[in-house]
C-alpha cells in the first residue's frame, strides 16, 4: 500500500511540473514580429507604423499571430483588465532607449521583464503613454529628462492604463 501511495504522489506532483517546463519551452519558442506599413491595433483600427511612442504585441495561445497594440496603455489595459482571460503565452514591448521615438521600429523585448516610465511628458499615438525600457537605468534616464515614476511591469496598475486619456490630447477628433 505504501509504494502505490508514494507512486501516486510522485505522479501528482510531476504532472504539474510537466506542464510546466511544456509551456516554459513554448514560450521561448514565440518571438516578436516587427510591424510593417500595413500593420494595425487590434482596439482600434490605427496604422502602427504612422504613430510615434512604443508599440505593443500579445501573442496569446489561442491564436497562431499576435495583436499589437499602436501604444503600451493599449497593452497594459488589455493585460490588466478583469475579465482578460486568454492565456498568454508572449507579450512584447518596445525598448524606447533603442528605437526611435518619432518612428519605432525592432527593438523588441519581453515586456514582463521590463521598467516603464508612467507619467512623463512624452506622448505616444493616443496621448499620454507608457515608455518600456529593457533596462532600469534607461528608464531612470527617461524619467529625469521627461518625468514620470518608473516602476517594474507588475507594479503598473489598471488605473494607470486609462483608455480615455488618448481622446482628450487627440486633436483630430
Amino acid at each position: 500500500m505504501m509504494p502505490r501511495r508514494r507512486t501516486l504522489l510522485l505522479a501528482a506532483c510531476a504532472a504539474p511540473l510537466a506542464l510546466y517546463g511544456c509551456g516554459r519551452k513554448e514560450a521561448a519558442a514565440v518571438a516578436a514580429v516587427e510591424i510593417d506599413p500595413a500593420t494595425t491595433c487590434d482596439l482600434d483600427g490605427m496604422l502602427l507604423a504612422d504613430y510615434p511612442g512604443p508599440k505593443a504585441q500579445i501573442h496569446y495561445a489561442d491564436a497562431a499571430a499576435p495583436v499589437f497594440f499602436c501604444d503600451t496603455v493599449e497593452m497594459f489595459s488589455a493585460l490588466l483588465k478583469p475579465e482578460q482571460v486568454r492565456a498568454v503565452r508572449a507579450v512584447y514591448t518596445q525598448d524606447m532607449a533603442r528605437a526611435d521615438w518619432d518612428q519605432p521600429r525592432g527593438h523588441w523585448f519581453d515586456a514582463r521583464s521590463g521598467f516603464y516610465v508612467v507619467g512623463s511628458k512624452r506622448h505616444g499615438s493616443m496621448g499620454p503613454t507608457i515608455a518600456g525600457f529593457a533596462a532600469e537605468h534607461d528608464a531612470h534616464k527617461f524619467a529625469a529628462e521627461h518625468g514620470g515614476k518608473v516602476l517594474r511591469f507588475a507594479e503598473v496598475r489598471p488605473e494607470m492604463a486609462d483608455l480615455g486619456g488618448g481622446s482628450a490630447h487627440d486633436k483630430h477628433m
